[in-house]
C-alpha cells in the first residue's frame, strides 16, 4: 500500500523508520492509524524510570504523533488498544488520569492487554 501517505516524527520516529523499516502514522481515508507509542522521549528515546511519568509520556506521544500526522490530537479518538507489562493499581490510576485529561469530552472504547514484554526494552 505504497500509495498511502505515511509519516514519522523527528528523532525516534525517523530513526525507527530507517533502522526498523516502519513509520509512526498513516492516513487511511479520513482516518489516521498510528504505531504503538510507548513512554520514550521522542527526541532522546529515554524512558522514564517512574511508571507514572512513562504512562504520561506515552499519552503525550499519541497526541504528538496524531498532530504530526496532521490530525487533531486525542479529540477524535474513539478506540484505544493499550498494552501494559505492569497492570496494577498504579498503572490503572495513571491511565484513567490521562484518559480524563486527554479526552475530557468523551469516553472512547478501550481494550487493555497484559503482556510479558513490549518491543522496546525498558518500556512497561
Amino acid at each position: 500500500m505504497a500509495h498511502l501517505p505515511y509519516c514519522s516524527y523527528p528523532g525516534f520516529g525517523e530513526t525507527k523508520r530507517e533502522e526498523q523499516w516502519y513509520n509512526q502514522a498513516v492516513h487511511v481515508g479520513d482516518y489516521i492509524e498510528i504505531a504503538s507509542q510507548g513512554g520514550w522521549d521522542p527526541e532522546t528515546s529515554k524512558i522514564p524510570i517512574d511508571l507514572n511519568e512513562e504512562i504520561d509520556q506515552a499519552f503525550a506521544k499519541v497526541d504528538y504523533t496524531l498532530k504530526h500526522a496532521g490530525g487533531n490530537g486525542w479529540s477524535p479518538v474513539y478506540k484505544i488498544i493499550l498494552y501494559l507489562t505492569a497492570v496494577g493499581e498504579l498503572s490503572v490510576v495513571a491511565v484513567i488520569r490521562n484518559l480524563k485529561m486527554w479526552l475530557p469530552d468523551h469516553r472512547p472504547i478501550l481494550t487493555c492487554i497484559a503482556v510479558n514484554q513490549l518491543g522496546l526494552p525498558g518500556c512497561e
